[in-house]
């Protein structure tokens, strides 16, 4: 029946955004833990960047960091979001800011997969919504973030590699330099967005 209910919602439009039917992950409840950190000052620009902190994806990609939290509960966690669709505007002024391509996407080229709300910033907490350590916080930009740097404990290697074999069987890519991102295999066949987060809906 869980199952069931959680395939339903992604027929759910946006009330904003029903061109592009974006599913609202918050339908999922208690699924999944959210610190949207752009909503907050507490995040590389030091500003509140989003006027409320949503979690929109496509609808595939919904789909696919469902099925994939439900393996992760298996292990006794579940995901936890930092940022999902990302306003084409947002991007530009993250750049304006802090123009270094290894870590924030060019919004003049191809932009950033979260443009197309078909990537995801996470986590991973325990089922009780307790802390995992990852061995850096959320957008630190250095080595520690990087995806090669096997310079940690046995216990946040282990970790990390939970988050990355679990995302990765369920159809998301890595990136090198941030362990908490992950862009879904047809990133590129979703459009660009620009729409205002849905702050009312």
């Amino acid at each position: 029946m869980k199952f069931i209910v959680a395939s339903l919602l992604f027929f759910l439009p946006i009330n904003s955004l029903d061109s592009s039917k974006l599913v609202d992950m918050i339908f999922y409840g208690d699924e999944f833990d959210y610190e949207i950190r752009y909503a907050t000052p507490n995040n590389f620009i030091g500003e509140t960047l989003y006027d409320c902190p949503k979690c929109l994806l496509q609808p595939e990609v919904a789909r696919a960091v469902w099925e994939a939290n439900q393996y992760f509960c298996e292990f006794g966690y579940k995901i936890k979001f930092y940022d999902c669709y990302r306003p084409l505007d947002v991007q530009k002024y993250m750049w304006s800011k802090v123009p270094r391509p290894t870590y924030v996407a060019n919004p003049y080229g191809k932009g950033s997969i979260h443009n197309r709300a078909a990537a995801v910033d996470i986590t991973l907490v325990t089922l009780e919504g307790c802390f995992v350590d990852m061995g850096s916080d959320y957008d630190f930009f250095g080595r520690s973030s990087h995806i090669d740097n096997f310079n940690f404990s046995a216990e946040i290697l282990a970790n990390r590699k939970l988050l990355r074999e679990g995302m990765q069987k369920h159809g998301f890519k890595t990136v090198r330099t941030e362990w908490w991102h992950y862009s879904f295999k047809k990133n590129y066949s979703f459009p660009v967005m620009n729409e205002e987060l849905p702050c009312n809906g």
